[in-house]
């Protein structure tokens, strides 16, 4: 991949990533961080990247092992040296709304309320659920493409995606919200 075709990818893929970093690391910041590492690894690895393969899974790949090389990390440092002024990084969720044309003012709050607490739940799910969503919603992958991206069967990521489902829709319920 040269130079030229890299920038193209990062025009056509970026914001896709990015919106999967920030999901991920539950913050704007840590994931403006995931997403800086992820391009910058695949910019010392593009003489190797084929342009016309998947580097948009490639990249997402990059970026779930990067993240949890970062909570092993931290993992490591707490379990060594508690710091009680650094929070856990998946104890909030963040979501770059799309654009959504809304009637009036009570309904575009009430459906951007809705949707974070959405995102809350899921942010709370297992890690093994909550990827595989992240990686369906926001970054558009398709089962195939997840199944690639975490190197497991595809049968996996779709017992995943269910299970997942199951359990938000029943969390929602207990906050009220209907299925």
């Amino acid at each position: 991949m040269n130079n030229y075709e890299f920038e193209q990818f990062v025009r056509d893929n970026g914001k896709d990533i990015l919106r999967f970093c920030r999901m991920t690391c539950g913050d704007n910041e840590l994931g403006d961080e995931l997403y800086q590492d992820t391009m910058l690894k695949l910019l010392v690895k593009r003489q190797r990247l084929d342009f016309r393969q998947n580097v948009k899974s490639y990249a997402l790949s990059i970026s779930i092992l990067l993240w949890k090389n970062k909570k092993k990390k931290y993992a490591n440092r707490q379990r060594l040296i508690p710091m009680e002024s650094i929070d856990c990084i998946e104890t909030e969720g963040s979501f770059i709304s799309a654009d959504i044309t809304v009637i009036s003012p009570e309904s575009s709050i009430i459906q951007e309320d809705e949707r974070a607490a959405v995102w809350q739940v899921v942010a709370h799910l297992p890690e093994r659920y909550r990827m595989p969503v992240y990686l369906y919603y926001s970054a558009d992958l398709s089962v195939q493409e997840i199944a690639k991206v975490l190197q497991i069967p595809e049968g996996t990521v779709k017992s995943r995606m269910n299970k997942a489902k199951r359990l938000l829709k029943k969390e929602l319920e207990a906050l009220g919200y209907d299925g």
